[in-house]
């Protein structure tokens, strides 16, 4: 098959395999799970598990390699033949002084090996010519027919081939005797000793036939008649002699032109021809041409003289003889050879010559003896030039890219591949490549990591590295992997147990070849473009070379061992051809490739790429290693190591092997211990009795070769006294030398009685199996009736493992017994965990029950469960029992069947009467169903759940009663939906019909008892805009106003309706005055981003009692995830709708607030003080709203919840104030007046306004005519606050503590009376002054013992201002705590406990009240001042006021700037301003003004008969049974009078 013009054909894919992570945990037990599949295709692929990829090793920068050079075509076995015979006849013309030229034919270069091999064929050129044949040859040279072709070939072929063809014959020797070349010479280039670093690289002659082929390469133009005509010897062809005269066949001379002049300036022809004449006699005379008279014959004689005269001396002269004739007369017609200086007459040669030649002549024998040397071994040169691996890689794809002419990555890999092919194939075109092969990975480092690398790395990338650097497909580990054969060879054998490097490029090959020692072989694809490779199984190994040998005898006659060289091709195509079954692959990166044993394969890279390769050995092998070394001793090869030192090695340590191995090596041993007796036995009947024994192992392998076989000796060999520098292998006992038989001995490393005691041992190791199978077979059988444990069992499977034992079938059944047995385990835990804990698990069946029971009972080692599962059967049966009665009766009730059920459930077995259970509690429950939808008194079920009481009736198992019902509900459900579809249809009819027809529909629709959806529908089509209306007019006129939902939803209703409706408008503005109350109430309760809404603020905070649920919530409202207080309360969006549950609801929320608050505080009181030394940030457990816990100075205590927060997180009360102090200021020293009580932002929610804002809401809600759950919440906390107000009052109105109010009004009268702010240097400004008070003091007792200081203390105060009175206010309040004590009152605690209590409640309210801070005052009176507190507040507004300072400083900056601007201003554009600025004030609009007078005028005429409305008349008020403690109070006129210091606002 010509593969160069056909095209390639590639050959079928070999095996992929894609192992799982567990497969490829272990390489040769995976590989020895694939070889009955991979070993069919003799290569296989594995692509391992996508996360498994390792770190490439290759230190870059320093690895440098020198690559070798590949020519293409010199690669391909035929392609190489035909070169060579190229060669030869460039050689056999040169020799005669021409050079050779290839003719083209129809565009393509003559095939000359072709040609001659068809002529030979066809029956060689006389019968070609004789039955005129020559288109024939030209057909079979695939030239098309016609034009004359074959004439043209005939022509060629007489001038080049034919004298060429003749001269090889031997047709002009004469009694001419050529030098052969016998085996041992033509060997003694090729079998060299055997050294792995050699292959591929034999080193061409320094006289390459290459430089050759540039010449006949060059085309020559095709010789035309006329040239035919010219020249008589293309006619003729009658002369074959060697010498110049061949010139005349038309073949270019050297020098066509110029005639050659020796050192007499003798001028001889080119050529001289000569014509045949026939004689009278009959023979052929040879004369010369009348052209050729004219040259001066007596020159060429003068030279051939001249060349005598050179050899004249004594010693000479009996050489110079014809060696024809052995005659030396006539010697001026004797010629001398140039080459062996041997003399012919020049009419002794075949043909003669008619005279004596010039130039360089050789005789026929030294032609001969040149064209019949063997060739030189073929092998690939190294480069001259060093690559590193980004040179080369640069080099390759730019080769690659520039070949193609297109990117590399976008190349085809067919395209590369075929391309390929056709390139070895060709004699015309010479590609050069270089391929980095064989590198050695111990030199350059490996491509995987190794364990004993150096690297700076990091821990994960260590033990990454570690990982892949000990795994078993790391080809620096599977080599000497523990059941590696190659593990007990000591040496590091380069490229079997240390991996080679190869750098590929585009079209670098790798030839045909086999493994040394027929051994495994493993590739990986580090990175880079494809490696396609071909594969060959073993079994065709000798088929391969049997064909190749048949197509090319040429190159293994002179070089038999052509194949162990790596250094030849032949087509896939052609091989499949000839019946050799070939497989390909293409290798991508991150892929590995094996070989198998004798399985030949080649390939070639696709591209720039990097690859790792080396061998291994598996107990498997050893029966093909033991046949490789026969072939070795047939081919006469060196091996690599010894198989027997090797196989002994193995035996000498049985317990190191693992069973298969030790099995392997047994039957190795064994057949090597026979063939050893008979070879020895042989010694002895030769008569060699003589013997020592000798340590080969420690001899070089060169000192222990058999100079016959060449094979590595170690159990024996055969040495001579008299010849000590060779030995033979007692194979070749004759072979060794001619001495006598007693001059020879034996070299033995074993005698005959130590090697049977090494099989012993390793038959004991072979056989330790099978004292292990017994016991296994005694166990698993039960042989003497008595079970053995499981951990007995599970100890004979662990030794099995341990022992490394094979997998057999026995211990598979072990496995399968364990298995079983766990399973059963697994089984009855789950059975009885399932049972203990009640879970719903995947059931067994009754009879996988007793199933399981017998299998466990089966089982040949005794399972104490077995008693569990016995136990679980009787708790079936019992069941069981229990399930029938109750499906005996007639009625069972529901509740039995359902405890019966979970009783079964419970059980964890599928009882059957478990099912029956279901179906009959099924068929009841259905049936109730049932009864209960058509039950004449229940309301009526819609048509959906009729069908779906249907459709699961038809599931319900079949009895009288359930077929009697599904019957009639079945009817129902058909009447009923014939008139859906009626109404169905008068709903989507275009054309509306009259109230009546859908009355009269309806009126008979309703006799069912079904709801039916469109039969609503209808109802509500024909009545939705009565009922609208109506809802109107009751909402108009009714008694009671709706809620502010419903009256939404009534606006939505009415604006869906298609008709135009009066009322809506009127509803609408309803709903928008609702929303406007809403509004102002949020504002008026609600703080600036509050996150609460206004009806959490108004309802009580249920969730007060962990302080962690406040800080969650608090947290959980800012990311609005915490759900409101209303839902706390329990109110849903209908119970917003009844007051009476909002009253509920609230009250029950007011204690549950205070019981909460009161937890709160005892929780938060046992908490250490941030503010105390000993305490830190890690021992505190208080948390402020920041999420951070509150430690040292800043942090403030809240007086309701006890809670520690941070001061510049929170709203605090401060200390200076902005207003001015009135006449009626307290004292400076009255620190129980100062206004230092805190309270945090989860405890105070709301801005908390004063009662009589509160109030005027309730007025204006009382005009609404909607009621608003906001509203009633108004309502209830009102009521609260009064309550509360009446309580507080009560108390303080007491005598006790109308005592106590006295006695500090006399303390502070004294205070007042004492001159002790004369005193102090400075006087405290009136802003701190004020807020010191905690605000206004007009309604309070008046004091008028300040007013005789009222002036000093005025002008002082301004002195101060002017100086600094920020930064003095709080110099002198800090000078001030010192002089501060207390208690100033003795408080019993039956007087502070109710007042703590009422301190409690109103704090918790929402509300601003006067009675507030005078149960404030009387606490802080009786206690000591806070000093902490205070300092804490001073500290706290410390940098506020330096803020506020900057601030004011850069204000007047601005103003002072400003007024400069002002004043340059014309005064006539400032009037103009002034004046446009004065009528734009003093415009007022309308509904503003209307709107200021209608809020003024509510604030300032509340009276009783208002708030009584608010309470009794509105619909929104309270219930009178409801309404508690607030029946005592009948005004709340009076309230209105009273004032309450300004409390902080968040």
């Amino acid at each position: 098959m010509d593969s160069g013009t056909d095209g390639f054909l590639p050959p079928p894919e070999c095996p992929v395999f894609e192992p799982t992570w567990a497969e490829f945990r272990d390489p040769l037990d995976y590989i020895a799970k694939i070889r009955p599949i991979a070993e069919k295709s003799g290569i296989c692929k594995i692509r391992p598990p996508p996360d498994w990829q390792p770190p490439f090793a290759v230190e870059v920068d320093n690895f440098r390699f020198t690559p070798r050079i590949q020519r293409l075509n010199e690669l391909e076995a035929e392609t190489r033949v035909k070169l060579n015979y190229l060669d030869q006849i460039a050689k056999f013309w040169e020799f005669q002084g021409s050079s050779l030229k290839i003719p083209n034919v129809e565009r393509r270069i003559l095939d000359l090996y072709s040609l001659s091999k068809i002529v030979v064929e066809e029956g060689g050129y006389e019968a070609i010519c004789k039955d005129r044949r020559w288109a024939r040859v030209a057909q079979r040279l695939k030239y098309p027919p016609g034009k004359n072709i074959g004439s043209l070939l005939r022509s060629h072929y007489e001038r080049i081939i034919y004298p060429y063809e003749m001269f090889q014959s031997g047709a002009n020797l004469v009694q001419c005797n050529t030098h052969s070349f016998d085996s041992e010479e033509k060997d003694r280039e090729y079998n060299k000793p055997h050294s792995i670093p050699l292959r591929q690289s034999l080193q061409p002659s320094k006289f390459s036939s290459y430089s050759h082929r540039a010449k006949w390469r060059q085309a020559d133009p095709v010789p035309t008649e006329e040239d035919i005509k010219k020249n008589p010897e293309l006619k003729k062809l009658q002369i074959y002699g060697a010498g110049p005269k061949m010139m005349g066949l038309g073949l270019m001379a050297k020098d066509k032109t110029l005639q050659k002049k020796d050192k007499e300036g003798i001028i001889c022809p080119h050529a001289i021809t000569m014509k045949e004449e026939p004689s009278g006699d009959g023979k052929v005379m040879f004369t010369l041409p009348k052209e050729d008279l004219n040259y001066n014959l007596e020159s060429c004689t003068k030279m051939t003289m001249q060349l005598r005269k050179n050899h004249c001396s004594a010693q000479f002269i009996d050489s110079y003889v014809c060696r024809m004739c052995f005659q030396g007369d006539e010697d001026d017609k004797l010629l001398l050879c140039d080459g062996c200086d041997d003399n012919y007459h020049i009419f002794c040669l075949s043909p003669p010559l008619p005279e004596i030649p010039r130039g360089v002549w050789r005789c026929p024998k030294c032609i001969m003896a040149e064209c019949k040397r063997p060739p030189e071994a073929f092998g690939f040169e190294q480069a001259t030039q060093e690559y590193t691996l980004q040179s080369f890689g640069e080099m390759a794809d730019s080769f690659k890219a520039d070949y193609f002419n297109m990117p590399v990555h976008m190349v085809p890999t067919e395209l590369v591949e075929k391309e390929f092919w056709r390139l070895v194939s060709s004699i015309e075109e010479d590609v050069t490549v270089e391929y980095g092969a064989d590198i050695h990975s111990k030199e350059f480092g490996s491509g995987f990591p190794v364990a004993n690398s150096k690297g700076n790395l990091s821990p994960e990338e260590e033990v990454i590295q570690m990982e892949y650097a000990t795994s078993g497909w790391n080809l620096n580990v599977m080599p000497v992997l523990d059941r590696s054969v190659l593990c007990h060879i000591n040496a590091d054998i380069s490229g079997m147990k240390v991996p080679w490097l190869y750098v590929g490029m585009v079209f670098s090959a790798f030839c045909w070849h086999i493994e040394d020692h027929w051994s495994y072989s493993i590739n990986y694809l580090h990175w880079g473009e494809p490696k396609t490779w071909y594969g060959v199984p073993s079994l065709a190994a000798e088929h391969l070379e049997e064909v190749m040998k048949r197509l090319t005898p040429e190159l293994f006659d002179s070089q038999p061992d052509l194949l162990h060289q790596l250094v030849t091709l032949m087509n896939p195509n052609t091989l499949m051809s000839h019946g050799v079954p070939v497989v390909r692959t293409n290798q991508c990166a991150g892929e590995f490739v094996i070989t198998f044993p004798r399985a030949y394969h080649s390939g070639f890279n696709q591209g720039y790429n990097f690859a790792e390769a080396v061998n291994f050995c598996t107990a498997d092998w050893l029966p093909a290693g033991r046949q490789c070394i026969e072939h070795y001793r047939r081919l006469r090869r060196y091996c690599v190591f010894s198989h027997e030192e090797l196989i002994c090695k193995m035996a000498a340590f049985p317990e190191k092997l693992d069973l298969s191995m030790a099995v392997a090596v047994h039957k190795e041993m064994f057949i090597m211990v026979q063939e050893e007796r008979r070879l020895r036995k042989a010694l002895l009947e030769k008569g060699i009795t003589e013997a020592e024994r000798e340590a080969f192992e420690l001899l070089p392998d060169d000192e222990r070769q058999c100079i016959k076989c060449k094979t590595t000796c170690f159990l024996s060999a055969l040495a001579c006294y008299d010849c000590p520098d060779g030995l033979v292998c007692l194979s070749h006992i004759n072979d060794l030398c001619k001495c006598s038989s007693s001059r020879q001995y034996l070299r033995y490393r074993y005698t005959l009685d130590e090697l049977p005691n090494m099989l012993h041992k390793l038959k004991v190791r072979a056989e330790s199996f099978d004292s292990w199978a017994n016991k296994v077979r005694v166990a698993l059988e039960v042989e003497d009736g008595q079970k053995c444990s499981f951990e007995e069992l599970r100890a004979l499977e662990s030794e099995a493992r341990e022992r490394r034992f094979p997998n057999s079938e026995l211990l598979q059944r072990l496995k399968n017994c364990l298995n079983e047995a766990e399973a059963c385990v697994s089984q009855v835990l789950r059975l009885v965990s399932g049972q203990k804990a009640r879970v719903e698990t995947l059931q067994l069946t009754l009879t996988e029950l007793q199933v399981l029971l017998e299998q466990m009972g089966s089982l040949p080692c005794a399972m104490h469960q077995i008693w569990d599962v016995k136990g679980v059967l009787e708790q079936v049966e019992a069941y069981q029992a229990d399930a029938r009665k109750a499906l005996a009766s007639l009625s069972p009730s529901l509740g039995l069947l359902r405890s019966l059920l979970e009783r079964g459930q419970q059980l964890g077995v599928e009882v059957p009467e478990v099912h029956q259970l279901q179906q009959l509690m099924e068929q009841t429950q259905w049936l109730d169903e049932v009864k209960q939808a058509l039950a004449p008194s229940a309301q009526r079920g819609s048509l959906v759940i009729m069908q779906e009481l249907l459709v699961t009736g038809t599931k319900v198992a079949s009895s009288p009663s359930v077929d009697k019902a599904r019957a009639e509900l079945q009817e129902l459900v058909t009447i009923a939906e014939c008139w859906e579809e009626k109404a169905h249809f008068c709903l989507k009819d275009r054309q509306k019909h009259s109230p009546a027809t859908l009355e009269a529909i309806i009126r008979e629709a309703e006799n069912i008892p079904v709801y039916l959806p469109n039969i609503q529908a209808l109802k509500d089509a024909l009545t939705k805009a009565q009922a609208w209306i109506a809802d109107v007019d009751e909402i108009q006129n009714g008694d009671h106003y709706p809620c502010l939902d419903d009256l939404e939803g009534l606006v939505a209703v009415g604006r869906d309706l298609p008709v135009g409706l009066e009322e809506l408008r009127q509803l609408e503005l309803q709903v928008l005055t609702a929303h406007s109350w809403r509004e102002k109430a949020s504002k008026t309760f609600l703080k600036k981003n509050s996150f609460y809404t206004l009806l959490e603020v108004l309802c009580p905070c249920v969730d007060a009692s962990s302080d962690g649920n406040r800080q969650s919530r608090w947290m959980e409202k800012e990311l609005g995830l915490c759900i409101s207080d209303t839902e706390l309360l329990g109110l849903s969006a209908q119970n917003l709708r009844d007051p009476g549950s909002v009253i509920v609801a609230f009250k029950e929320g007011e204690q549950k607030e205070k019981e909460g608050i009161l937890q709160l505080r005892r929780t938060n009181s046992a908490k250490p003080s941030p503010l105390a030394s000993s305490t830190t940030a890690a021992s505190a457990t208080s948390t402020c709203v920041c999420g951070q816990v509150p430690a040292g100075v800043g942090a403030l205590q809240c007086d309701l919840c006890q809670e520690w927060f941070h001061g510049r997180c929170v709203s605090v009360p401060r200390l200076l104030g902005s207003q001015r102090p009135s006449l009626t200021s307290s004292p400076l020293l009255a620190w129980w007046e100062w206004d230092t009580k805190f309270l945090c932002p989860l405890c105070m929610r709301s801005r908390r306004p004063r009662l009589e804002t509160i109030l005027a809401l309730l007025v204006a809600l009382q005009r609404l005519p909607v009621r608003l759950p906001e509203g009633e919440a108004l309502q209830c906390l009102t009521e609260r606050a009064i309550c509360w107000q009446g309580r507080a009052r009560q108390f303080l109105a007491s005598e006790d503590v109308t005592a106590l109010m006295g006695q500090l009004a006399e303390v502070r009268q004294q205070l007042q009376a004492e001159p002790r702010l004369e005193e102090l240097p400075t006087q405290l400004s009136a802003s701190a002054f004020d807020s010191l008070r905690g605000g206004s003091s007009k309604d309070m007792p008046k004091v008028q013992g300040l007013l005789e200081n009222r002036d000093r203390m005025t002008c002082l105060e301004e002195v101060a201002l002017a100086q600094d009175p920020s930064k003095r206010d709080l110099e002198l309040l800090s000078s001030l705590l010192p002089q501060l004590s207390g208690p100033v009152l003795e408080l019993s605690e039956e007087t502070r406990a109710p007042l703590e209590e009422l301190m409690l409640e109103g704090d918790l309210l929402e509300v601003t009240l006067d009675e507030n801070y005078s149960i404030w005052q009387l606490l802080q009176a009786g206690q000591p001042p806070d000093l902490k507190r205070i300092r804490t507040l001073l500290e706290l507004e410390k940098p506020e006021h330096q803020r506020s300072r900057t601030r004011v400083r850069a204000l007047e900056k601005r103003q002072r700037q400003q007024r400069k601007v002002d004043l340059g201003r014309k005064s006539k554009d400032l009037q103009e301003e002034l004046e446009a600025k004065k009528a734009r004030s003093s415009g007022v609009k309308p509904e503003e003004q209307e709107f200021v007078e209608e809020t003024e005028h509510e604030n300032t005429f509340l009276t009783l008969k208002g708030c009584s409305s608010i309470l009794k008349g509105n619909p929104n008020s309270l219930q009178q049974n409801d309404l508690g403690p607030m029946t005592s109070f009948p005004s709340l006129t009076p309230l209105l009078h009273l004032s309450y210091p300004q409390h902080q606002v968040l």
